[in-house]
């Protein structure tokens, strides 16, 4: 079973809506027009994949009488590190992996990359600081995994899971010094 959708609120419709089209690359596939409080929310869905399922939704409340302060940062306004809360989604390869960090490097988004030893990740945060992965699995998961996670979910003082992973923050503004100086 997949998830059909995730919704979130978002500040400002048309930012959200450039990021998650051109920086993402996802496809606004559906608006519906909701009466909420004497005005209107807009709930707005991209495909990621299929337009089926694999959907993400975001509801514009910019219209809705008690919106104006609205807080979007799902880590941040809950005192957590800004990667706790995120949402995953999964490169085909690792080439599409690079593609991906490139293209967010060139919308100007600073990229956090993560070798996690079984998952190769980067990250990083849509207009309304909710942040975003994508992810390649890069060996498959195993029946020992799944009794180690177990183990690792019931133990009291469980010991570390995994080396240090290798991190790497690639910022947009080297990314476009480097094209300059390429030219």
């Amino acid at each position: 079973m997949g998830v059909s959708h995730i919704a979130l609120a978002v500040r400002d419709i048309q930012a959200t809506h450039a990021f998650y089209t051109e920086a993402m690359g996802f496809e606004l596939v559906k608006v519906e027009v909701v009466p909420q409080k004497g005005g209107f929310a807009r709930h707005a869905f991209y495909s990621t994949g299929s337009r089926e399922d694999q959907l993400i939704a975001f509801w514009d409340l910019a219209n809705v009488p008690g919106s104006e302060d609205l807080r979007t940062d799902i880590c941040r306004d809950l005192g957590l590190d800004p990667l706790t809360n995120h949402i995953a989604f999964q490169a085909e390869d690792a080439a599409d992996l690079e593609r991906r960090k490139q293209r967010w490097l060139d919308h100007g988004c600073d990229v956090l990359e993560i070798d996690h030893g079984w998952v190769h990740s980067v990250y990083t945060e849509d207009p309304d600081h909710i942040a975003v992965e994508f992810a390649v699995v890069t060996r498959p998961l195993t029946e020992a995994d799944a009794r180690e996670a177990l183990e690792l979910l019931r133990a009291a003082e469980p010991a570390s899971s995994a080396d240090i992973p290798k991190v790497t923050l690639h910022k947009a503004d080297a990314a476009e010094a480097k094209r300059e100086g390429d030219a």
